[in-house]
């Protein structure tokens, strides 16, 4: 028996064959996790694929939503609510050349995107508003003064005896 600082023992289960062919996938998502949590947060402003840059601040009467759209007007953005969801769809075509061009550095993203953003329950939806101006889409929609919080403190039942 091995009894090494560190060494770890997983408990032997026979899965049958259905739990080793998902093995692999198990383990995929476990380092996909990890990855994850050790994210660096200096990253979080990052974009992928051309995925505009979304900020959401709380102010006392609103919520302010700006959105980084640029070369993208505001009639090829589509702008809707969906019950509590907030949906930005829009796409940046590309800018044909009669010429082929030989590039040094190709940097900027085309195509459609789309986000879906959560609203809290005090959001108005039916009181949005949104203006656009140099790429950038402001989005304003104000708090309801009367909408009870969603948060609660839930108390603990224990079966314990003290």
């Amino acid at each position: 028996m091995n009894n090494q600082v560190g060494t770890s023992i997983k408990p032997f289960i026979d899965r049958g064959i259905a739990g080793r062919l998902l093995e692999p996938f198990a383990r995929m998502r476990s380092n996909m996790d990890h990855l994850i949590d050790e994210f660096p947060t200096s990253w979080s402003n990052f974009q992928l694929g051309g995925v505009p840059a979304v900020e959401m601040k709380e102010q006392e009467s609103d919520y302010l939503i700006t959105i980084e759209v640029p070369g993208i007007s505001p009639a090829a953005i589509d702008l809707q609510v969906d019950r509590d969801m907030l949906i930005v769809k829009g796409e940046k075509k590309e800018e044909h050349e009669e010429k082929e061009a030989d590039y040094v550095i190709s940097e900027r993203s085309y195509g459609a995107f789309e986000r879906r953003i959560a609203l809290p329950a005090d959001a108005q939806v039916d009181k949005v508003e949104a203006s656009s101006e140099n790429g950038v889409l402001k989005i304003t929609i104000p708090r309801s003064p009367d909408a009870t919080s969603r948060r609660r403190v839930i108390k603990i039942k224990s079966s314990q005896k003290a």
